[in-house]
């Protein structure tokens, strides 16, 4: 919901006031955060919300504009806080928004202004919210219209629209993972998945819960879509049609045509359709790619939205697709390995050549001891965990950027935990601190995760370089791994161990995909580069949400710069408290 320019100016605080001659590239918007009935799947529940929205309300602004959000928590007991995922906050790490790194979470009865301008990005983008597993519901698009000089690098489209792909569980989400945490073992999966909120004709009491796209012969349609599922890699296919990639994570890609998408947790994606085929009804459907073996559950369902044809007629059964395996893992593998970026004079690929940190993580999943004498209910008795180079991310009781950056003259300073309430290190090890056949059959059985607060220091514009590498210690799985504040190139990927002398020879350094969100490869490794130009804390996590839960993740600490215009920007004067 917008709010008149003069009316939000008197929720800003003083050092935050505007120039009223620039209003016309402020974009104000007011999210109130609360409860909200919904029925899905014969199941009349109460979810959060924003502004009584599910999916919440879309941010839609022009490339270079400042975007205002007033935040209020009318929730009676629960905390909230907002990540604008994919949005760089380029020196504004204030206003991230994951919960303990860059902010203390919003209170009951409190608000808080996020206050960012987006900076050199233009696409598909979302907004959720980042604590606990309160982006089940709480989710959005943000679309950033290109500077008009530009425009696209591909023929406009007739219409554009959003699609968001979500879960739906019929229990109260915070209560499941509650339970997984409590227990050891895995989450209940999710009764449906949902397309605009609505899970479609193939689950009961939804022959009319269904979205619809309605076009017009021979037009061509841009898709934004955004996977804002919890836990679920998915498929998309729309029957009897071809789809083009033209944009991954808000950046453009060579177009790429075919009949399917994967689409992980945390990305968005770009793509054009031509609606080229007879007058009907063809069916838009959605569902899982699993990779983590037979014996881990998943949610089975197939979700569906319907497009349909101007005068095609109403009793025209509509056409189904046949959509791939469940643990089609080559059409995946495949699908990525397939997108470059478009690498032009107006979208050059700034491939890092010369690299200062060469960093190797190993990500997967591990089993802890039962506290105690109990009997947990993950394997062996023990307790699930995830890891990233054997460390169980903890995160912290207060804000780690605000323990980080500390008011120091005028200007605001890193100091190595100086003067903190977090307790965290900044010694997160650059390689594995045990090396074994990270992928192979046989694993050490002394490779329980330790748990930790440690971020790993990087200088202010280091060129760095990061391969992920899958584990089999429990199997091995394909992670959706997200980094807050920055793009990567995908420069390579292979299966099995990565070999640092061998493998960085065959690295795209010239058109590699440009992405926020990357899969690691299911028992194999995915190389990514990126220029640490912007100075804060920076999460980087599994979006897999249990994942996170379970401690798949780690922070880089990025250092101020030298000058004013290369260090972060002084908080505001209104965070927070935890």
């Amino acid at each position: 919901m917008a709010r008149p320019p003069n009316e939000l100016l008197m929720l800003l605080p003083a050092e935050a006031a505007i120039d009223k001659s620039s209003a016309n590239s402020i974009s104000y918007f007011d999210f109130h955060v609360n409860y909200t009935y919904f029925t899905h799947l014969c199941h009349h529940k109460r979810i959060v919300t924003v502004n009584n929205q599910f999916p919440g309300p879309p941010i839609i602004v022009n490339e270079g504009d400042r975007v205002i959000v007033n935040v209020t928590n009318h929730l009676p007991n629960q905390n909230i806080t907002i990540h604008w995922h994919g949005v760089r906050q380029f020196r504004s790490a204030w206003f991230d928004g994951p919960a303990y790194i860059t902010q203390c979470p919003i209170m009951p009865g409190h608000s808080f202004l996020y206050n960012f301008t987006i900076a050199n990005q233009r696409g598909t983008l979302f907004w959720h919210a980042h604590i606990n597993w309160m982006r089940s519901t709480v989710h959005g698009p943000i679309i950033i219209r290109p500077k008009k000089r530009y425009g696209y690098p591909f023929p406009k489209p007739s219409k554009e629209i959003p699609i968001v792909l979500s879960e739906w569980w019929n229990s109260d989400t915070e209560a499941v993972i509650n339970e997984a945490m409590q227990t050891g073992g895995g989450p209940n999966v999710s009764d449906a998945y949902t397309i605009n909120g609505y899970p479609g004709s193939m689950y009961n009491c939804s022959n009319t819960d269904m979205f619809k796209i309605k076009v017009k012969q021979g037009h061509t349609y841009l898709l934004r879509i955004i996977n804002a599922a919890l836990n679920g890699d998915l498929f998309l296919r729309i029957a009897g049609h071809n789809l083009t990639v033209v944009e991954v994570d808000a950046s453009y890609t060579k177009p790429f045509e075919g009949n399917t998408i994967l689409i992980a947790p945390g990305q968005t994606m770009n793509v054009l359709f031509t609606a080229d085929q007879a007058l009907g009804t063809y069916a838009l459907a959605v569902r899982a790619y699993t990779s983590a073996g037979p014996k881990v559950p998943f949610d089975s369902s197939t979700a569906m939205a319907m497009v349909e044809y101007e005068g095609s007629s109403k009793s025209f059964t509509p056409v189904m697709p046949v959509l791939p395996a469940y643990n089609d893992t080559y059409l995946a593998d495949s699908f990525s390995a397939s997108l470059r970026s478009l690498n032009s004079a107006g979208s050059p690929a700034l491939v890092p050549k010369n690299i200062d940190r060469h960093l190797l993580f190993t990500v997967g999943m591990a089993v802890k001891p039962c506290p105690g004498q109990g009997n947990c209910q993950g394997p062996a008795g023990g307790r699930f965990a995830s890891s990233m180079n054997n460390i169980s991310f903890v995160f912290p009781k207060t804000a780690l950027l605000q323990s980080f950056f500390v008011p120091q003259a005028s200007s605001y300073k890193i100091v190595n935990g100086s003067g903190s309430t977090a307790k965290f290190h900044t010694d997160f090890p650059d390689q594995p601190t045990m090396m074994f056949d990270f992928t192979g059959s046989s694993q050490p059985t002394n490779l329980a995760p330790k748990e930790g607060t440690r971020l790993s220091w990087i200088p202010f514009n280091a060129s760095v370089e990061i391969v992920l590498q899958d584990t089999s210690i429990l199997g091995t799985e394909n992670h959706p791994i997200h980094l807050h504040g920055y793009n990567f190139f995908v420069v390579g990927y292979g299966v099995g161990n990565f070999d640092n002398k061998t493998d960085p020879q065959r690295f795209n350094l010239v058109d590699p995909p440009e992405r926020n969100t990357i899969g690691v490869p299911k028992g194999g490794w995915i190389a990514l580069r990126f220029r640490a130009d912007n100075p804060g804390v920076w999460l980087m996590h599994c979006h897999l949400e249990i994942h996170t839960s379970w401690g798949l993740g780690m922070a880089f600490l990025v250092t101020n710069g030298v000058e004013e215009k290369d260090s972060l920007e002084p908080p505001p004067n209104y965070l927070p408290v935890c």
